[in-house]
């Protein structure tokens, strides 16, 4: 069984809604995105993307390592033991790009449930703590380096490449990584800018632009 916390409903229509109040409402409100905001950008959420990462990461470099060996196999033994760290490579590398396949599909599920139910009203002092623009610049942050640093092996590991010393495999196997810090990055990056999008959309916005509690 996953320990994976389920999503919260979307907010009912406004015909069928229950609250007593607004006030009731807004602490409603409060507790979902309290909860979406951390399964969203929250440092949990950092640590799995990372994990995922580094799954991607070590799936590639076997996969790199298997072609160098395939590729200088001077005997029999030397090509199965390359082959060999293909097969255990793409073990590593497809449920790590499944997984991460995944949280994006999740994400997007999170942001429009954040969007739904940020609309229902507006409470500044509850919204302040959603805000977290320091859990979003670490994101930031961390993302520019990985996406960087990834981005500086993709073109690093080609120019540097001498004919006759350096193989194919070689060349394959840096920027194979340098593509997984680069996406990863991208994928971070993503994160906290549609999370600083929400609050200046939703949390900001006019206050005129309040629905409702309930008819």
């Amino acid at each position: 069984m996953s320990s994976r916390p389920s999503l919260p409903p979307p907010p009912p229509p406004v015909e069928i809604r229950t609250w007593p109040d607004r006030e009731a409402m807004l602490a409603d409100r409060a507790l979902i995105l309290g909860a979406l905001v951390r399964m969203h950008i929250g440092p949990g959420r950092l640590g799995v993307l990372v994990m995922w990462a580094g799954l991607a990461a070590f799936g590639w470099l076997l996969v790199g390592s298997g072609l160098v060996m395939v590729e200088q196999a001077a005997d029999f033994f030397s090509g199965i033991a390359g082959f060999v760290s293909l097969l255990l490579g793409a073990g590593a590398l497809i449920p790590a790009v499944i997984l991460v396949a995944l949280h994006l599909a999740r994400d997007r599920e999170i942001r429009a449930l954040l969007a739904q139910w940020g609309e229902l009203g507006h409470d500044p002092e509850r919204d302040r703590e959603l805000r977290l623009p320091g859990v979003s610049l670490v994101w930031l942050l961390l993302s520019f380096v990985l996406a960087a640093g990834g981005l500086a092996l993709c073109v690093i590991g080609p120019a540097s490449a001498r004919p006759g010393d350096d193989t194919y495999g070689m060349v394959a196997l840096i920027m194979g990584l340098g593509m997984v810090a680069w996406l990863t990055g991208l994928i971070g990056a993503a994160k906290a800018w549609a999370h600083r999008r929400w609050v200046l959309r939703v949390l900001m916005a006019p206050a005129p632009l309040d629905a409702p509690a309930h008819r």
